[in-house]
């Protein structure tokens, strides 16, 4: 699976997980989260199913995007607009974050930080925070970390489609 991506790429090195240290001071660990997806590690198939059904609505998302723009309407994704109203789903993001934390508690770090499940949020459990990226393709979302070592989320609502790329208020546009 993913860890047959491990090793340096460049500057760039993938490994299981590792610890960030903030500009604050606080330790954060660093995981992409599948190891904690009892159905992915036990129930493959229901697993495989499943993202079947997420890269069917995944792939409407640019049709649909398309009509919305066309009536001035901003982007709104279908793929996540169903999980997030799956009863199931929300029980399940709960009790991944949960374990994720669980885990996290054997690092002794402040905080554990994610996307697996591609729900960005920032989450206190206990003395460990939990932090979940998203994703940059379904829910246009992403954490930042500040000079002072704040974390939070941004989040783009335009569609990626459209041509515009997120930056900072102050950042210059880019000439196309």
């Amino acid at each position: 699976m993913i860890s047959s991506f491990y090793g340096a790429y460049g500057d760039i090195t993938v490994q299981k997980h590792a610890i960030h240290r903030t500009a604050d001071g606080r330790r954060i660990l660093v995981i992409h989260g599948h190891e904690l997806d009892t159905v992915v590690q036990n129930v493959r198939w229901l697993a495989f199913l499943g993202d079947a059904g997420y890269q069917f609505l995944l792939s409407l998302n640019p049709l649909i995007d398309f009509f919305r723009r066309r009536f001035g309407l901003g982007y709104w994704s279908l793929s996540a607009f169903v999980k997030q109203r799956v009863k199931d789903a929300v029980s399940f993001i709960g009790k991944f974050e949960a374990a994720v934390v669980r885990y996290a508690e054997r690092y002794r770090v402040d905080g554990v930080l994610c996307g697996h499940i591609h729900s960005a949020a920032i989450r206190k459990f206990g003395n460990v925070t939990y932090y979940n990226c998203g994703d940059w393709v379904e829910t246009c979302s992403a954490l930042i970390e500040h000079f002072d070592g704040k974390i939070e989320i941004v989040r783009k609502q335009e569609s990626l489609a459209i041509g515009t790329a997120f930056r900072a208020p102050d950042t210059p546009a880019l000439a196309h």
